[in-house]
This record gives structure tokens, sequence and C-alpha cells, in this order.
């Protein structure tokens, strides 16, 4: 293909009436107050789509246009392209054909990204033009640093065999920390995890090597295996930016840090604990960046966020969200917490570790090595005067009795408890010793939920399920079941082949009603399950899981798989 021309963006979408002389002539006076991208300037006005642009762009240059939504890439091409230059000149190698290589750019007016290309990949180009967002979105997603890790850690390896003595040059503390082999090794296992949306590093000493995974959307995948020796460098580096003791081998620790990455603010809470093999490490990943979700962009049913709300907005009482590690609770809690953060109320946490740092709220760290534990520092909280209280976790008799005893003085309280399912949550308390009229007077509504994978929008396809998941929606649907259309996600390289991008939660939830208050006050458990199964009939979480299947959000193996938890 010919080296294309430039051409004059505002005049090509007014030739074809895609746009006012009147919006033109004000989006480029806002590009001189501004300096940004015209184009942007367009899209973010509602005067065109960054499609219908593209489109465009791609007529008057007789050139393809490409919806990456559904384009899978080819890995051994996109790598004749270096990710820096990919970026810089928005551009992506995305087929060949006769030794051409087929590019597609976000801007194929770019006259010195044409020519830089060329001279890069030393082929002949076809341009083809592609969506700047979703062009972003790919790069982020097919250029892995896996390779990159890989080499760092060998890197490391050899620094360490060849220089022993000078340990202290590996771990960046006698030359400057960004050069420091293992300082390098850790920001690009931080930046490829904040890359594949991972919630958590594990990163664990085997007998002859390291193996760092990263779990995403639950489910961990291991991402480099590297030689045992680094191990030591490695963990001792993590123990050192988050203040634990590194002489200190044989007992498990706690500790968090914070890092910046593509101006993206992440807190770790890193947790070690001695194993065979070394110390094992896990760092949870918080980004700060993204803020604290509202409960109005959480996807709760309607019936369970109006019962939620009118349970959180009340002048006490409390409100319990149950369910395992992993499940969402905190994001649920903190999301509550915002809405009724308001300057008239006065909030205080009472968490183990501080998650979230919420602005206008008193959060309070437990630290049990100095003896300032949940149930301390909740006794004192009620001194502070607050209306709203926030316990990390109901951990023990005496925290759920001072929590339960503030709902009844006036505070609303929210918590987490573990337990399986919402209906076994009062008699959960029991079994801690509870008294029964503290349970009945001061639990308003608790909620359990569990996170399910959401299928990829770019592999989505139809589904006739096997007869064992037949049966299992048979349980729920009845002679329904084959009334519906099921999806199911391929796999492609937007999803890693996993066919999931992102999670949902599923909830269910059990508002305690005059019936269920008397059952818990006459300690009668048996009676007190047949009333609440009866009250949440149709309202569970399987059944909630199901409504996500019918809608085509989740496949019924991953409702299967929530399901069992349950079960368990």
């Amino acid at each position: 293909m010919a080296r294309p021309e430039k051409i004059r963006l505002g005049d090509l979408l007014i030739n074809q009436k895609l746009l006012t002389d009147e919006q033109l002539k004000l989006s480029l006076a806002e590009q001189k107050r501004s300096g940004r991208k015209l184009g942007r300037i367009f899209v973010e006005s509602g005067y065109v789509t960054e499609e219908s642009i593209a489109q465009a762009l791609a007529k008057q240059l007789q050139a393809p246009f490409i919806d990456l939504k559904t384009f899978s890439p080819k890995p051994q091409l996109i790598k004749l392209l270096p990710e820096a230059q990919a970026r810089r000149f928005r551009a992506i190698v995305l087929d060949e054909d006769n030794g051409m290589l087929i590019i597609g750019f976000a801007d194929p007016t770019d006259l010195v990204a044409y020519d830089e290309i060329t001279r890069i990949v030393r082929r002949e180009i076809f341009l083809a033009v592609v969506m700047e967002s979703q062009l972003m979105g790919m790069i982020d997603r097919v250029y892995t640093r896996t390779e990159e890790i890989a080499g760092l850690a060998k890197e490391l390896t050899t620094d360490m065999a060849d220089v022993p003595a000078e340990f202290g040059n590996l771990l960046g503390l006698t030359t400057g920390a960004e050069d420091a082999p293992v300082v390098k090794l850790l920001n690009s296992v931080f930046e490829e995890a904040l890359k594949t949306r991972a919630s958590d590093i594990h990163i664990e000493p085997m007998e002859k090597n390291l193996v760092i995974r990263f779990r995403i959307d639950g489910v961990l995948h291991v991402q480099m295996e590297a030689d045992s020796k680094i191990a030591t460098a490695v963990i001792l580096r993590l123990k050192l930016i988050s203040g634990l003791d590194i002489s200190e081998k044989r007992l498990p620790q706690d500790g968090r840090f914070n890092i910046n990455l593509r101006n993206t603010s992440v807190d770790v809470r890193i947790s070690s604990m001695p194993t065979q093999y070394g110390e094992s490490v896990v760092m949870r990943l918080l980004n700060q960046s993204t803020g604290i979700l509202g409960l109005d962009r959480m996807r709760i049913p309607t019936h369970v966020l109006e019962r939620l709300r009118h349970a959180i907005h009340r002048p006490s009482g409390m409100v319990l969200v149950t369910g395992p590690t992993g499940s969402g609770k905190t994001t649920t809690l903190y999301a509550a917490l915002s809405e009724l953060n308001t300057p008239e109320k006065k909030v205080i946490t009472v968490e183990d570790p501080v998650e979230y740092r919420l602005p206008g709220i008193n959060q309070v760290q437990v630290l049990d090595k100095i003896d300032l534990t949940f149930d301390r520092v909740l006794r004192s909280a009620l001194r502070q005067d607050p209306d709203i209280i926030l316990v990390g976790e109901m951990r023990d008799q005496i925290t759920a009795e001072i929590g339960m005893r503030a709902s009844m003085t006036g505070h609303m309280v929210l918590s987490t408890l573990h337990t399986n399912d919402a209906l076994s949550t009062p008699i959960r308390l029991l079994d801690m010793g509870v008294p029964p009229y503290m349970v009945a007077l001061s639990l308003q509504l608790v909620l359990a939920q569990r996170l399910v994978r959401v299928i990829c929008e770019n592999c989505i396809e139809d589904y006739s399920p096997p007869p064992h998941e037949h049966e299992w929606l048979r349980y729920e649907l009845k002679d329904e079941v084959d009334a519906h259309k099921y999806k199911k996600g391929r796999g492609c390289a937007h999803c890693n082949n996993t066919g999931y991008t992102g999670r949902q939660g599923v909830y269910e939830f059990l508002e305690m009603t005059n019936a269920l208050v008397e059952a818990v006050n006459h300690g009668d458990p048996n009676h007190f399950m047949k009333l609440a199964r009866e009250e949440m009939a149709g309202n569970t979480l399987r059944r909630d899981a199901v409504n996500l299947v019918l809608a085509g959000r989740t496949s019924v193996d991953e409702a299967m798989r929530i399901s069992s938890q349950l079960e368990e």
C-alpha cells in the first residue's frame, strides 16, 4: 500500500456529513485552549463516535477498518514491533499477507509513525485502521512481560553467583535502588500483575525452583518459574520495603507498602510464612486509583439492594456481610460506608488491616503485638461518640458481643463473618456464645455473597449444556430448563483463553422478621432454619447464580462451581 497522505480530520468528517461547521469551529477553539487532540475533542463532546471517525478515515484512505473486539492477534507477529514503539506510535502488527505486514493504526494520518514503523519492521506495510481505545487495550494484553521477567530472574541468578559478597548491591541498598537486579525484577512483576488485573501475587520457594503465580479473577495462574537461588534476595527485598523483620525467618509476619506504577497508586498487603524450602510470600494488591465502588455500580440485584439500603440507613442495628475469603465482603462494606459517610455522621472503622483509606472517616488499625485488639479498640471507639462503626470481622465472642451491645445502644454496626450462607449466620453467632437475646435484638440483615467470573464479551458464544449441567439447572428451572439459551466463552487473546473477563457478585439476604427474631430468642435452631428457608425461597445464592446464567453473564460451569462451595 502506498504511503498515506496527510488528512485534515475536521474537513474529512464534514465532507462525510458526520460533523457540522459549527461543531468543527467549537472543537478547534477547544483544541487551541486545551492542546488536546482534535479527534478526542469530537468524541468527548458527543459530536461523533470513535468508531465513526475510524471508519471515515478507512473510507477516505481505502483501507480496511478492523474491529479489534473480535480480532485474535498472532503473538509471533506482534513481537516484530516492540512494545515501546507500539505505544508511542499507537499501532500494532495484526497479520501478514504475501510477505507484507498488516498494521493497525489508531491515527493512519501520522506519517512519521508510518515511516518509523516501516524502518523498524523492514517490511512492506499494508495499513489498516483501528480504534485507539481497543488498540491500547490490546497492547496491554498481548505485550506480556513474561520473557522480560524471566530474563531479569536469570540476570539476578548470575549476579548472585558472581558477586556473593556484594549482596547489598543486589538489593538496592548500596546502589541506586532502581538499578538493583532484584528491584528491576520486582518492578516488572508488579507491572505485569497490574496489567493482567491480578488481585494477588504468590511467591513460593520450592525444592528446585521459585514459582511466581498471579490470582486473576479468583483463579491462580503460573507466571514464572526461576532458579530457587534468587528466592532469598526477592523475599528479603520485599521484607525490607514493607518494614518486616529481615532477621526473623521462623515466624509468620504481616506488613504493607505502597508502590506507584504507570501513574497508579497500589497498596500492597504482604504476608510471609516459613515453609519447608524457605519463606512463602503472598501479596494482596489494592488499587487505590480506582476508588471505592458505590452500591449503584456493584450490579446488586434490585430487590437485594433495596433491603440492604433500608437496613444500613437505620439509626441503629447490625448488618453482617458473609462469605469466604476473597468473596468481596470488604468491597461491599466500603461501598455501603461511602454512601453513609456524610458530614453529619461520625464514622469509625476497626480493621485488620485497613484496606482502603477513606476521607472523612476515622480508621483504626488493629495491632495485636501491642495489645491493640479488636475488642479494646471497639470499647474505646464507643467512647468517641460514633454514629456508625465498621468492624473488620466478628472474630470471637467478645468482639461480637461488644458490637451487638453497640448496635442496641443507638449505633449502626457493619461487619463481616465467615459463614457459608445467610441463614447459618445467626446460628454461628449463637455457637460463638453470643446470648440469643443479643442476636435477636441487634441483627437486622445478613447479606451473603460470592464472586462469579463473567463471560468474555469478545468470545461469547451459544452453548448446549451437557447432561450433568442440564440436570443441575433443572433443580432451579424445573420444566423451563429447555426454554432458555445458554452462553459460554470460547477463549481468546482478550481473556487469555480462559473464556472469562472480570467478576460479578451473586447475593442472598436474610432479613430478621418478627418470626425469625422469636425463633432465635427461644434458642430453637431447627425451627429458625425452617422459617429462614421459607423466607429465602427463590432468593438464594444458587438462584442468583442461575439468573446470571440466564442473562448470559456467566456460564453454567461457573455457577456450578459457586454452588459446590455452598454445599461443602
